[in-house]
């Protein structure tokens, strides 16, 4: 099974992490962190990385939903969501499948708001295509 939602985009890197974070909002999810992964590993390691951020999306109902049936399921929480820069100039946005990593939590409970969260996830990835 595989653990993510992926589309590419052509558009430039800052134009497409804007356009994700519109996208998100329009599904009820905000952005809680911002990791600039390039300019991370440039400071800590000197070591040059092409654009990528990843984006800890949350959707404020559905965290909720899922607290109130796991109490640590906060260890999984936001959902990640990247922008990647690749090696031919395309932009490739992948979403995590809480579904898939919902297997992971011993609780049967969570499967139907992880499958809400994905059906979310997806239409943001999709809808940028």
């Amino acid at each position: 099974m595989k653990y993510y939602f992926c589309t590419e985009l052509g558009l430039a890197f800052d134009e497409a992490v804007s356009m994700v974070k519109k996208a998100l909002k329009s599904e009820g999810f905000g952005v809680l962190t911002e990791i600039d992964v390039r300019t991370t590993l440039l400071e800590k390691l000197n070591v040059e990385f092409p654009n990528y951020t990843i984006l800890g999306a949350c959707n404020p109902a559905f965290a909720l939903r899922a607290l109130k049936k796991e109490s640590r399921i906060g260890t999984m929480l936001p959902c990640n969501v990247i922008v990647r820069e690749l090696e031919n100039g395309r932009i490739e946005v992948c979403s995590v499948d809480p579904v898939a990593s919902m297997q992971a939590v011993n609780n049967e409970d969570l499967g139907e708001v992880a499958e809400q969260i994905g059906m979310k996830l997806q239409s943001v990835v999709k809808n940028l295509s």
